[in-house]
């Protein structure tokens, strides 16, 4: 084999990715009934998908059971060299089983089989060979052969791997579509994620409340008004009336603007400068719809308010940073 040099790698990545993609696209056509079979099986489990593997197959299975869970679909992964060993104890007669092997005869994974028929559990196997030990023992086999690897060694799972990961990722979106699987299903089971919190959290749920809001009545001098905007910390004032209902706010950016002006601020009322037609949010609004406002208009705060237009709250651009949503 000669010698591989830097300006080889490149022929060598583009002849690795269309090996790998021809693997993929191989798939389709072998979509068909016993894909079908599979997608039932699973749907119409009472319990949990266990998913199982050895070595690089193994890899695989772990990253299936998450997909699967995370979208919709109860699975766990059971390593196969100990599931011989106690953890065979995790599985129950309303689980369904696939069990992933490229060659269709890890002998961990034969090891099982004549515990898997002793519980009658569904067996759903994907392998490479349709004659295999494995293939021949499950309820339906899943095809995922491949005509070659991309090691040019053509040993290292490489295509194969692919192949099935991209299989297994069919499976889990069939199944999430069967489900009726939606966004806010997802955010639930990824709370502590991005996502999550842009579909759960809520405005009520970080907004600035009671006494850490700036606010001051209408007629309050300009002097006054900026003694509360900079005890209070967030870059503007609300301005309301006797009732607390927002009549306008007054920001930052209105300061600059009145002090170029050379204005009195102790003649000056926050009337005078306040910005009425502002923009508002109610607090059971997503925390993301106020990301969508905030960047809409380039501004960088919201009053927060009820149906009556009664100040509840407030948030501003560090607020929506702090809790992850912008």
């Amino acid at each position: 084999m000669s010698e591989t040099t830097y300006d080889d790698v490149l022929a060598s990545a583009r002849r690795v990715l269309e090996i790998e993609a021809r693997a993929i696209v191989d798939l389709v056509p072998r979509l068909d009934a016993n894909f079908e079979k599979a997608c039932r099986l699973c749907h119409e489990c009472a319990g949990r998908i266990v998913v199982t593997g050895m070595g690089k197959s193994g890899h695989i299975a772990g990253k299936l059971a998450a997909t699967l869970a995370s979208t919709g679909t109860p699975a766990f992964f059971v390593h196969a060299g100990e599931a011989s060993h106690g953890d065979l104890g995790m599985i129950t007669q309303h689980d369904v089983m696939l069990a992933i092997s490229n060659s269709g005869e890890t002998s961990e994974l034969s090891a099982l089989l004549p515990t898997i028929r002793r519980i009658d559990v569904p067996l759903i196997s994907m392998t490479g060979s349709a004659t295999s030990t494995l293939a021949r023992a499950a309820t339906v086999n899943l095809d995922i052969a491949v005509p070659e690897e991309a090691c040019p060694l053509n040993l290292a799972p490489t295509a194969s791997t692919t192949a099935t990961l991209a299989l297994g990722d069919a499976l889990a979106v069939a199944l999430l579509e069967l489900r009726g699987f939606t966004e806010e299903d997802f955010a639930r089971s990824h709370p502590g994620g991005r996502l999550g919190r842009r579909l759960t959290l809520r405005v009520g749920d970080i907004m600035r409340r009671d006494d850490d809001v700036p606010r001051v009545r209408s007629g309050t001098s300009l002097a006054a008004s900026l003694v509360e905007m900079s005890r209070k910390g967030m870059g503007f004032t609300a301005v309301v009336d006797q009732n607390n209902a927002l009549q306008g706010v007054f920001t930052d950016g209105d300061l600059r603007r009145a002090l170029d002006r050379r204005l009195d601020v102790h003649e000056t009322t926050i009337d005078d400068l306040m910005v009425r037609d502002c923009k508002t949010i109610e607090e059971s609004l997503l925390a993301a719809q106020a990301v969508d406002v905030i960047e809409s208009h380039r501004i960088t705060v919201l009053p927060v308010v009820d149906d009556d237009n009664t100040l509840c709250g407030a948030l501003n651009v560090h607020d929506l940073l702090r809790a992850g949503v912008m």
